[in-house]
């Protein structure tokens, strides 16, 4: 827990904070304002933690070539001569660019920051608050967090950022954003814990945020969360916002989840593998609620269990309501889901639950989800599915694309630009359950019925939560 003493003990000695204590709160007990005493009082500053903090945020600059025909006439010598050195005539197309931030979290250079900053690039160049220059590459990517991690091309050791417990904050804790917004440069925001646990905000699929009025804008994304401890708790990662510009509500990712990907890069994975429990849950509803008889909605419904699963051996049943994860409150699927993610794969968590009206508790194990063959197919063709790849499904594929541990169906997993099946707006994360009414289990089941020439399809996918299907011309 961060106090107010806490705070003034990070920025000046012992016994300044206690006699700024007056200054800054009216003088205790009374409502009576006083004006400063001491020269301490007077430069009352966040700059220690700045000081401690900023080395280790950078500015990350991404960009992506796009591939092109050469055009012949750049190697005609008069033609150049005439036209000069064109950038529209440079092999290699268009460039896109993408400009961030981001946190060194290691002395050997390792970065953290936002998937989306350096989503579908293949360049990516870091520069320090000492305005050296690094290019680095890519260690790991996690969409489903919005992070990605990097590692500089350079000798260290680097300046970093140490991690602080995120679920120590509370509303009203004072932190700093820093970052590079708007490309202006290295930038430090002051605000406080808005709220916690925001979910629902369709970021990524561990909607858990950490709200602060600290300004955010665009640029600031991958750059770090900072408590008065100097400690990273969050990368702020989004805005919600009508005019693009900071009013007051900034979104981070809470440092407990960054460190569950850190931890993967560190040790060389990259992919993020994460608990898995083989349960469906929803939402404790006000109707649930109601219906129930809860004087609240509050906790997660367990809607089926899958055969040979951490949430069959632990003992859950349908029905079970979920109230808590390692003591922890979850009040909805998005809670649940970050709580568990959260939990490191080898030990066990416990679940508190309730049956029946009566309290259980019970002890699940954290183990990664079973993978099975996905036997990726690229549809090809004149189907509606052309230009997509589809994978099976198997509990990692479920868990990777938070699916319903039950679906049953191919997994669309990539989908060309250009594409039929771009062009009728298919997504990838669509499931496809059935074409032409015939049921669809694999992926060589889907590459079956799309070989015929038909003068319509009927199609049936499942997004989200919805089954949509319809018709497509042949």
């Amino acid at each position: 827990m961060i106090g107010s003493s806490a705070i003034l003990r990070t920025v000046l000695p012992a016994a300044a904070a206690l006699a700024v204590l007056p200054f800054l709160w009216g003088g205790g007990r009374t409502a009576e304002r006083a004006a400063p005493q001491s020269r301490a009082e007077v430069m009352l500053s966040f700059a220690p933690v700045v000081k401690q903090a900023a080395p280790a945020v950078v500015n990350v600059y991404a960009s992506r070539t796009d591939a092109a025909p050469r055009n012949p006439l750049f190697d005609d010598p008069l033609f150049r001569h005439f036209f000069g050195d064109s950038p529209e005539l440079r092999p290699g197309g268009p460039t896109a660019q993408s400009l961030g931030s981001g946190v060194l979290v290691d002395p050997d250079g390792l970065v953290v920051t936002n998937y989306h900053v350096i989503e579908g690039m293949t360049d990516v160049k870091v520069a320090l608050s000492d305005r050296r220059e690094f290019e680095a590459s890519i260690v790991l990517r996690d969409q489903r967090t919005d992070l990605a991690v990097l590692r500089l091309r350079g000798s260290g050791p680097f300046p970093y950022m140490e991690f602080d417990d995120s679920d120590a904050l509370q509303v009203g804790d004072i932190v700093l954003a820093i970052g590079d917004p708007f490309g202006v440069g290295e930038t430090v925001t002051q605000g406080i814990v808005s709220a916690l646990a925001r979910t629902e905000e369709g970021i990524s699929n561990y909607g858990f945020f950490i709200q602060t009025d600290a300004a955010i804008n665009p640029g600031n994304s991958g750059g770090a969360l900072v408590d008065m401890n100097g400690r990273l708790v969050g990368i702020n990662s989004a805005i919600v916002s009508q005019t693009g510009s900071s009013v007051g509500i900034g979104l981070a990712i809470p440092a407990n989840m960054v460190k569950i990907v850190v931890a993967t890069a560190k040790s060389g994975g990259s992919e993020v593998k994460r608990p898995w429990l083989g349960a469906g849950l929803q939402s404790v509803t006000k109707e649930i609620a109601d219906s129930l008889g809860l004087d609240r909605p509050a906790g997660v419904l367990v809607t089926d269990i899958t055969a040979k699963s951490p949430a069959e051996d632990a003992g859950l049943k349908p029905g079970d309501r979920i109230v808590a994860v390692d003591d922890q409150p979850v009040v909805d699927v998005e809670a649940f889901s970050y709580r568990f993610a959260t939990k490191p794969l080898g030990s066990t968590a416990a679940l508190a639950v309730v049956r029946n009206g009566k309290p259980l508790a019970l002890n699940v194990r954290l183990v990664a989800a079973p993978e099975l063959p996905r036997d990726p197919i690229k549809i090809s063709g004149d189907s509606p599915f052309a230009g997509a790849t589809v994978i099976n499904i198997s509990p990692a594929v479920a868990e990777e694309y938070s699916l319903d541990s039950t679906k049953q169906g191919v997994v669309i997993s990539d989908i060309d630009d250009d594409s039929r099946a771009a062009a009728i707006s298919l997504q990838k994360g669509d499931v496809v359950i059935a074409v032409n009414d015939t049921k669809i289990l694999t992926t060589r089941d889907l590459e079956r019925v799309t070989t015929a020439q038909r003068d319509f399809w009927k199609i049936s996918i499942s997004r989200g939560n919805q089954i949509i299907t319809t018709v497509v011309g042949g």
